[in-house]
């Protein structure tokens, strides 16, 4: 089926535009850190079920408290409204989310005006094939794949049910329609630390960013999670001993610090909750997809915003809430791999506030 032939199938997304009386100032935090950056989960679901991300068997929540397509467009446009300038729709697996193009496709009308720098996505690349060009055609210009190993069978084990062959696949598709790709790799200690240097080549071979990721202590963590825990401060001396790493000043956005690698001429980026927090300049605040606003990744203090959004077609309630919410924006997080209780840091699942 063609991709107009899908959007027309799909359920429209209705949005009621905010006039002008709605506009306010630009949200500024406690430190004085503006938020530009909104992560927005679009479903909890997946058709992966990755080992630091989700529990095996899954309790999904009843569609009843997920966020329709059009309440999830006039969050966002809210937000917009508010000065954010870079929108990034998550997961769970956003493409597995029925109509999620229309959701897109509506979007899209912010990068049009100009009130919007760029629409993008986290993606664990098995839908690729089949959207990528509508992507590209709804002014999506650069995504992120999740991809922590190019052997089938470890990957079969990182996420359980998925298909290597098939993301590949993916990423092939995405290329074709011209989209730019960054390739975001958690690094597993004994898992895939030995393939980090293939993986760099091989981005960097396909024109790709490579961005590795420490694991991030949130959700039952098992017993194999902290042995897993793997510090990207090792990692980077271990590949300086192989490649020259020459630090930029390149910044995508959020919280990775990059690397020209010499070699490849490609860039290697570096999340680092752990070892090198990157709260002093965080512009981003995540919404999940039942409307719960979370300030901080690491933080368990969030904003309710679906009832403000249903309560009143105004946006007035909905402002006063986000208002508050950015008033409570900690200063940073407190992730640490708890050893002596091996517990996580926090209960939910990385799935919950989106990969």
């Amino acid at each position: 089926m063609s991709p107009s032939r899908l959007t027309r199938n799909m359920p429209r997304v209705e949005h009621r535009e905010l006039d002008s009386a709605t506009w306010r100032l630009p949200l500024v935090d406690p430190f004085g850190r503006s938020i530009t950056y909104l992560r927005v989960s679009v479903t909890d679901r997946c058709d992966f079920r990755c080992v630091y991300c989700m529990a095996e068997n899954m309790t999904f929540l009843p569609k009843a408290q997920v966020l329709t397509l059009e309440e999830l467009d006039r969050l966002c446009s809210a937000f917009v409204a508010r000065g954010v300038r870079k929108l990034r729709l998550t997961g769970g697996e956003p493409l597995v989310r029925r109509g999620i193009m229309t959701l897109v496709s509506s979007l899209s009308r912010h990068l049009s005006s100009g009130q919007l720098d760029e629409l993008t996505l986290t993606t664990n690349g098995s839908q690729l094939s089949k959207y990528a060009h509508e992507l590209k055609s709804h002014g999506v210009r650069r995504i992120n794949v999740s991809l922590d190993t190019l052997d089938a069978e470890k990957f079969r084990a990182i996420t359980r049910w998925g298909s290597l062959q098939q993301v590949l696949a993916g990423i092939d598709a995405a290329q074709d329609a011209g989209l730019k790709i960054k390739i975001n790799a958690v690094a597993l200690k004994g898992v895939n630390d030995d393939e980090f240097p293939r993986l760099i080549e091989w981005a960097h071979g396909r024109g790709m960013d490579l961005t590795l990721i420490e694991v991030m202590p949130l959700g039952e963590i098992g017993e194999g999670r902290l042995d897993q825990y793997l510090p990207l401060s090792i990692v980077r001396a271990r590949l300086a001993e192989r490649y020259t790493l020459e630090d930029l000043d390149y910044r995508s956005g959020g919280p990775a610090r990059y690397a020209r690698v010499a070699e490849t001429g490609g860039r290697l980026g570096f999340i680092t909750p752990l070892t090198h927090n990157f709260c002093e300049s965080c512009n981003r605040v995540r919404v999940t997809c039942t409307g719960t606003l979370y300030m901080c990744l690491g933080q368990e203090d969030a904003a309710e915003l679906r009832k403000p959004l249903r309560a009143s077609e105004s946006n007035d309630l909905l402002f006063t809430a986000i208002d508050e919410a950015i008033s409570r924006k900690p200063k940073g997080h407190d992730f640490i791999i708890d050893r002596r209780h091996r517990r996580p840091a926090l209960s939910r699942h990385m799935s919950v506030t989106g990969g």
